[in-house]
């Protein structure tokens, strides 16, 4: 039977639906989507698509270290834009918050997110246990 957890954080986004931040199954952590809401007033964030992405890999930070990791451990990154024209904007967020190796990753284009969201990532994390 593996050894299941939900994992909770007052430091992202409270879930807007039926569903977890994240599941721990053994080491491995996947992270459900973050959008760019700020945690402490449940609203989007201001100042264009960079400052939604920064959102974005913060919320998801604060996923990891409640898991007990870090995004250095993300192994699988899904980032959905609703504008395929920002992606060189997320790869200038994203190396402010990764570094080499990088995850695996796939750079979606869809036509809306939620609460009009430009941006949203979710992920693949593994830990030592």
């Amino acid at each position: 039977m593996p050894n299941k957890a939900v994992i909770h954080t007052d430091k992202a986004p409270q879930a807007i639906g039926t569903y977890s931040q994240a599941v721990k199954v053994n080491g491995t952590v996947y992270l459900s989507g973050q959008i760019p809401l700020d945690p402490d007033t449940m609203e989007m964030v201001t100042g264009g698509f960079a400052a939604e992405a920064d959102q974005v890999f913060k919320n998801l930070a604060a996923v990891c270290e409640e898991a007990g990791g870090s995004l250095k451990d993300i192994v699988k990154l899904n980032i959905y834009l609703t504008d395929l024209g920002n992606f060189p904007v997320v790869n200038e967020v994203m190396a402010r918050y990764f570094n080499e190796p990088y995850p695996a990753r796939a750079a979606i284009g869809i036509s809306q997110l939620p609460k009009g969201a430009q941006v949203e990532a979710d992920g693949i994390m593994v830990t030592a246990g």
